[in-house]
């Protein structure tokens, strides 16, 4: 006799690696708001998803290759975003942009994405910058030169805004922390240039700063 019965639980609830790089990203997250936690561990990974060791490794070799597939996970969804009729030097700059967004929600992205080990975040980034200036007609030398000065100064950006949020998150006062370099900067030189440099340092915009050196690059590249 057949039930008529719809079966849920198991299969709704069935394990993918979709589901363990979600909640990878959630406990990864919250080791980065929470001091306390115990962050992304086997044990922390089989109760938030009320599963063995089994059927995790069915998916993923180990924890570091989980942190890199998390990673890369959280790039996939916010590249997801860009539009597809804008032109290039637009598209470049809101993938900058998403790239910034997403470190900025998930500051633990750019301490992995500059890890020595293959990251395959770091190769989509390399990937989605390289198609779009391919789309714009650079090819070659041309392309790798333009490529990678824009990827490398999004990961030189992507260290710094990790540091700075951790800082931030450990509850060091943003605007504080930066007067104090200000005045350390002004005591150690005391030429007008440093000084001006200084006084502007407490009330930067750290996005609007990263997307001004973004269109830097871009008019360099498109001229």
């Amino acid at each position: 006799m057949t039930s008529n019965t719809p079966r849920t639980g198991r299969r709704r609830h069935a394990l993918s690696k979709e589901r363990i790089l979600q909640a990878a990203i959630a406990i990864l997250d919250e080791e980065v708001a929470d001091t306390e936690s115990t962050g992304l561990t086997l044990r922390a990974l089989m109760a938030r998803l009320s599963t063995g060791s089994g059927a995790i490794y069915h998916y993923v070799a180990n924890m570091d290759e989980l942190r890199a597939a998390a990673a890369d996970e959280v790039l996939r969804l916010s590249f997801a975003d860009v539009p597809s009729d804008a032109d290039t030097m637009a598209r470049l700059r809101i993938v900058a942009a998403e790239i910034f967004d997403s470190l900025d929600a998930h500051s633990w992205v750019g301490a992995q994405l500059t890890r020595g080990a293959f990251q395959p975040g770091a190769l989509r980034i390399w990937k989605v910058i390289g198609t779009e200036l391919h789309h714009f007609g650079l090819t070659g030398a041309a392309l790798t030169d333009a490529g990678s000065a824009l990827a490398n100064f999004i990961f030189g950006s992507a260290a710094q805004h990790t540091l700075t949020s951790r800082q931030h998150a450990n509850g060091t006062d943003r605007a504080a922390r930066l007067e104090s370099v200000a005045n350390q900067w002004r005591s150690f030189d005391r030429d007008p240039i440093v000084a001006d440099i200084a006084d502007r340092l407490s009330e930067h915009d750290d996005r609007g700063q990263f997307l001004a050196g973004v269109d830097i690059i871009l008019r360099g590249i498109a001229g």
